[in-house]
């Protein structure tokens, strides 16, 4: 077990004090590494690089429980800021409490978030000049929050939650959990019949509220926007690939060459969630794109990734760099989309189309639940307000009196 330095106790009042008002930053010491087999991925090391064990435990326990590399990788950030948290606060993992949860929820609520600074081109880090709470005109999206989302503060008592439930089972760590749990939550996970409406429960002390936004679509005429902004014939055939097969950044960018069926048009991709290799639309215009990116740079050989960069030695294009294509676009554009939203946008069209049936956009969005495609169901603003421009366009009704009345008993009667 790591051994912590006590602080006088003066000083970490003092200390709570500025996390808590978000006058200081957690140091940055530590790590999320690659880990030494498949069955630990990633290990949080502390600021000597030596692997915290009892981390390692619980990651290792994950992967028995058949979770993805990317929920490792997540958890294991999360249980790396809550062991910065509380080297700072001078206390050990194993005799943390709930003020110490409560110092870590401040804390995200007031602090930056660093995710939000990005490197300029010279290399230098600076804070976005989006004024937090603002929204693109041009998109209709919000502008994110400096700190951290509420969101991402609930994950992070979830992960420390698990982490405290699972070596209760074996007699370590505190023996209450620190993260206050719902007292509704039997109630949650009671049986209830799927005919009645679903119940509203009060959220567990410290978690935050969180509000569904409706994903934003792009429309046509921006869309058509953002294709002609695109540089190079890769950018335009992974534009058009995004918009016609609907699959996620890391699934389209992990598709290989021998994983692209010409006749059928479509693409095999490896799903995010069940992570099984399954099929995905792919448009003609797609198609004829990605011949034209081939023609130019090459085909890739069997088991080599389609997307590569194009300066230097061909190397996978990383979900980073695939980001940065947009980001040079909607800087010129006035615009915020991300690649998240290229996805949006499909599944928005399709169900938007009454030549398909919504289990014809489960198949190729792969979601598992009808439910998750209500938020797409919902009339976009752009329609809502299309409508309604034509709505004030029309001409005001005149009053016209039913066949077989006379006007003048009708003034005589009612005036005017």
């Amino acid at each position: 077990m790591h051994e912590v330095e006590e602080l006088p106790e003066r000083a970490v009042v003092e200390i709570r004090s500025a996390l808590v008002e978000g006058r200081r930053q957690v140091p940055r010491v530590g790590a999320v590494r690659a880990g030494p087999s498949g069955a630990i991925p990633f290990v949080v090391v502390d600021e000597s690089d030596r692997p915290i064990e009892a981390f390692s435990v619980f990651l290792r326990d994950l992967m028995l429980t058949d979770m993805s590399l990317l929920t490792c990788r997540s958890y294991g950030n999360d249980l790396l800021r809550w062991w910065r948290l509380l080297r700072v606060l001078g206390i050990g993992w194993d005799r943390a409490s709930r003020a110490e949860v409560e110092v870590l929820v401040s804390h995200m609520r007031s602090a930056d978030n660093p995710q939000r600074r990005r490197s300029s081109s010279s290399g230098s880090s600076s804070v976005s000049s989006t004024t937090p709470g603002s929204v693109n005109l041009r998109t209709g999206k919000p502008a994110l929050r400096q700190g951290y989302a509420p969101a991402t503060i609930n994950h992070a008592l979830s992960v420390v939650s698990s982490f405290y439930a699972f070596h209760a089972q074996f007699g370590i760590g505190p023996v209450v959990n620190p993260v206050p749990v719902s007292s509704t939550r039997r109630g949650r996970l009671a049986h209830r019949s799927p005919l009645e409406p679903g119940r509203e429960f009060r959220r567990a002390a410290l978690r935050q509220k969180s509000v569904e936004l409706t994903p934003r679509a792009i429309p046509d005429a921006l869309a058509d926007e953002l294709a002609a902004m695109m540089r190079s014939s890769r950018d335009r055939a992974l534009l058009a690939m995004f918009l016609s097969s609907g699959a996620r950044a890391s699934e389209l960018l992990a598709v290989t060459g021998e994983r692209v069926d010409w006749t059928r048009q479509q693409v095999w991709v490896v799903s995010k969630g069940t992570r099984a290799l399954q099929p995905v639309p792919a448009s003609p215009d797609a198609l004829r794109l990605l011949a034209v990116y081939y023609d130019e740079h090459g085909s890739p050989a069997p088991g080599e990734a389609i997307w590569r960069t194009l300066r230097g030695t061909p190397r996978p294009l990383s979900y980073f760099a695939a980001r940065r294509v947009l980001q040079r676009a909607n800087s010129v554009l006035g615009t915020d989309w991300t690649l998240h939203d290229l996805r949006h946008t499909t599944i928005q069209r399709m169900t938007s189309d009454p030549q398909l049936s919504l289990t014809d956009v489960m198949a190729v969005s792969r979601h598992q639940h009808v439910a998750s495609l209500d938020p797409y169901l919902r009339p976009s603003l752009e329609q809502i307000f299309d409508r309604l421009q034509r709505h004030y366009a029309e001409p005001r009704p005149t009053r016209t009196l039913t066949p077989g009345y006379d006007a003048e008993d009708f003034r005589t009667v009612f005036g005017g």
